[in-house]
């Protein structure tokens, strides 16, 4: 069982048998132009989406990289699961609305309130909220996680300039050596530098209105998009 929550009772034991998150992030990837529209997300830069899964420690237990940046993280989900992403039966990853429902991935509660700062002055009024500002809290490790990868390898937030495939392979090297570091030192300056940004500036309350409403459909929905891969 993960330390986090059998030594919190905020979670344990409602949430002894979650072992970590999933999410996705966007890396830079450099692409041919006549690709380069299907690497474009939300963003006006070429991207590839990543997918990681990550425990409570911050490591990754797995990783899918290649995907362009224009596909639905639902979809790149459904990739990783065909490609033998396996969770643990009984167990459980914390994932967000847009992922749909699928077994052993748990969403927060649609339509309640979940977003850490939006409980800063109206505490949870129910057992929805509740659960979601539970679900909200540790689900941020993910994006820990991430804040530590991209600090420590700023490689993966500038324009490359190798091939395709020597990219996604950059990507899973950064994480396996990331994984390294959690065990070797997983309190040093770097990792308490991206704790502090997370903290501090909260990803969220830079949202345009345009992406709440991106953000906001793609919690409605569950469907596949019909995007190209790249093999």
């Amino acid at each position: 069982m993960q330390p986090e929550i059998l030594n919190n009772p905020r979670f344990f034991p409602w949430f002894e048998d979650f072992i970590g998150a999933i999410d996705g992030t966007h890396v830079r990837a450099s692409i041919p132009i006549e690709m380069q529209e299907r690497f474009r997300g939300r963003k006006d830069k070429t991207t590839q989406n990543v997918l990681a899964a990550v425990d409570f420690d911050l490591k990754c237990t797995y990783v899918l990289a290649s995907w362009e940046g224009s596909a639905h993280d639902s979809r790149v989900l459904g990739d990783a699961l065909r490609k033998g992403f396996k969770v643990p039966k009984g167990k459980y990853y914390l994932a967000d609305a847009g992922y749909g429902d699928r077994k052993g991935f748990m969403p927060p509660f649609r339509r309640v309130c979940y977003h850490l700062k939006e409980y800063t002055d109206n505490p949870p009024e129910n057992e929805q909220e509740l659960f979601n500002l539970c679900h909200s809290s540790l689900r941020m490790c993910i994006e820990r996680a991430f804040g530590v990868l991209k600090k420590r390898f700023r490689v993966l937030d500038v324009e490359p300039f190798w091939s395709y495939e020597t990219q996604v392979d950059v990507v899973l090297a950064c994480c396996v050596i990331h994984n390294y570091l959690r065990g070797v030192d997983p309190n040093d300056t770097i990792t308490r530098e991206a704790d502090l940004e997370v903290e501090t500036h909260d990803i969220r309350k830079s949202l345009t209105r345009k992406e709440i409403r991106e953000e906001t459909k793609e919690c409605e929905e569950t469907k596949f998009y019909s995007i190209g891969h790249v093999e």
